[in-house]
């Protein structure tokens, strides 16, 4: 949510930033917004005029009593007594007036950074840069499922059973893969210096909604019946929510933590769910990054956050490269966001396995997570960036690391966590 001083002083701005999103539809929004503040200031206006009135009146009864003039302080009651009749609907159209502005401002798109490149969607993001070499082998890499399934480390007919498209069964060494790429990546982070936690795993409305705009919400999140609590997506949720209505100390700045959790997504859209794969599930594992910092520096921190996960990767002889998103492609709450995305030998592309956003205030300003400072009270800047999601991250795994005979290679960096393995053969 942005500031509404910025409609205030220079609301072509916002309108600028809302045609650079592709986002038409929303330029009345910032006229309605507005007009609106307009109207709540001229009734707040009015409601202080009165409460000054009242405060004058209800210090003259007193006197007017100790003076005997009984009837005239009556009057002067009831005189008070319609003043607060007056403010009560005053009042309860400035609450009105306000939830009309918040409607409205909480739908308009955060101001991109200068650096985003325009584009309407995704076909138009912008590499950055490559890091290791995509190599192709001259041996077939086979589908993911079936290197797994060749392991004995997948079983999808049961979870089909059990759960229906969407989730799985992990086995054997392809389990503890996974478990072992999930320890490591905790550990690479909290090497990096961030403090390790472990979030909730739900999450009520009002933080759902500080968190992410309303259309992702609708398209991700699945609601506990009959509760206000939500099943996170992402511990980026629960973890930016830790901080929500806290004035946070600037000698503790900046927060830097890393964050386990399962996550849970409906995957609404035109994607799907695979039925034979694991790439887009509904249920999976994550390993996150998330900042809490001075404004002056978001982008310090967004720029060494997405360089950690392409130093994770490259570790585990994965080459990755970076996707510049474009404007089109961001989330509302978004200024600036970069996918980092792994090679895969077998469909010869890229493939995306993380992202990193810096949200600037946005958040910040929703959940009232602040920092005094001289001149007052602030709002902080909130960013995250995905360390590792499993199962894509194994399946990049896979991938670069399979050998001609079938079997998989363990990369040193992993091979503590598998009890000293150095690779995984079929049984």
């Amino acid at each position: 949510m942005i500031d509404i001083n910025l409609i205030r002083k220079n609301k072509e701005l916002v309108k600028e930033n809302i045609r650079k999103k592709f986002q038409d539809e929303k330029l009345a929004l910032v006229d309605e917004v507005e007009k609106l503040d307009e109207d709540v200031r001229k009734v707040k206006l009015m409601g202080d005029e009165l409460r000054s009135k009242r405060n004058n009146l209800s210090g003259k009864i007193g006197t007017l009593m100790r003076e005997g003039k009984k009837e005239e302080a009556e009057q002067t009651k009831k005189e008070v007594v319609e003043i607060n009749e007056k403010l009560t609907s005053i009042e309860e159209e400035e609450e009105k007036l306000n939830q009309e502005i918040k409607k409205r401002m909480m739908v308009i798109p955060n101001i991109i950074d200068d650096s985003v490149p325009i584009g309407k969607d995704d076909t138009e993001n912008v590499e950055n840069e490559k890091y290791g070499e995509p190599l192709v082998p001259e041996y077939e890499i086979p589908y993911h499922a079936d290197i797994m399934a060749s392991l004995h480390g997948i079983d999808k007919e049961a979870s089909g059973r059990t759960s229906g498209n969407g989730f799985y069964y992990l086995m054997g060494d392809i389990a503890r893969i996974h478990s072992a790429m999930i320890s490591y990546a905790r550990d690479f982070m909290i090497e990096k210096g961030f403090t390790y936690c472990i979030p909730p795993f739900m999450i009520r409305s009002d933080v759902v909604t500080g968190v992410m705009s309303f259309e992702e919400m609708d398209a991700m999140m699945y609601k506990i019946e009959g509760e206000d609590l939500f099943l996170i997506g992402t511990s980026e949720h629960s973890m930016i929510g830790k901080f929500k209505d806290q004035l946070l100390k600037k000698e503790n700045l900046p927060y830097t933590l890393t964050s386990y959790s399962p996550c849970f997504r409906k995957e609404v859209g035109s994607h799907g769910i695979e039925e034979r794969g694991v790439y887009r599930v509904h249920q999976f594992e994550k390993q996150e990054m998330v900042v809490i910092c001075e404004p002056e520096d978001s982008m310090d921190w967004y720029n060494k956050m997405w360089s950690y996960t392409v130093e994770f990767f490259r570790s585990l002889d994965i080459p990755v490269r970076t996707l510049e998103c474009c404007s089109g492609d961001l989330a509302d709450l978004k200024v600036k966001s970069c996918d980092v995305e792994a090679w895969s030998p077998r469909q010869q592309k890229y493939f995306e396995v993380g992202s990193c956003s810096t949200l600037g205030d946005a958040q910040a300003r929703r959940l009232g997570i602040r920092a005094k400072g001289e001149n007052g009270n602030y709002y902080l800047h909130t960013l995250n960036n995905t360390v590792l999601a499993t199962p894509r991250g194994l399946i990049a795994f896979l991938e670069n690391n399979y050998q001609e005979d079938g079997s998989i290679k363990i990369p040193k960096a992993l091979q503590p966590y598998m009890g000293g393995k150095t690779k995984i053969e079929g049984k």
